[in-house]
């Protein structure tokens, strides 16, 4: 069977360097700054808080030698964000790559058919036990005890 072609995602960021980065995350908000002229309002749309979309924001705007983003303070009239021709052109940018590479993670990966599809367990009858990941690395419920420890007493027994 072939892999769903339209399943197959890159999903990738550009480092800058000096911890500078540019992501899907920061491509998403300034796109919906665009579409909605408000700060707070790209914010919502994103399920994201205010403050976290401001700080994304304030990544961008600092990353570069001019701001991807023009802001106006609320108020009476209201406020408002607007791309600058940088912002704009740096969504393109992103974008236009983005598409270059999931053409080429078709293209690559699309030769291993069936390869990506997960190998199915022999029915048990029985769920499998399910154990935390946390758990298991502090050796706690659900683990099997370490070798060479002392068996743990029983949740609620007294010593």
């Amino acid at each position: 069977m072939r892999p769903d072609r339209s399943s197959l995602t890159v999903r990738f960021r550009i480092d800058l360097g000096g911890g500078r980065a540019i992501g899907p995350g920061k491509i998403a908000l300034l796109e919906q700054i665009a579409a909605s002229g408000s700060l707070s309002q790209a914010g919502r749309n994103l399920r994201m808080s205010y403050r976290r979309a401001w700080q994304l924001l304030e990544s961008l705007n600092q990353t570069f030698s001019e701001r991807v983003v023009a802001t106006s303070t609320g108020g009476r009239g209201g406020g408002g964000a607007t791309l600058t021709p940088l912002g704009i052109a740096l969504i393109q940018s992103y974008r236009h790559f983005e598409a270059d590479i999931q053409g080429r993670a078709a293209r690559h990966f699309g030769r291993l058919d069936g390869a990506a599809e997960p190998k199915r367990a022999a029915p048990t009858g029985l769920p499998a036990p399910v154990t935390r990941l946390n758990a298991r690395a502090r050796g706690t419920r659900g683990s099997a005890p370490r070798p060479g420890s002392a068996p743990r007493p029983a949740s609620g027994s007294k010593k």
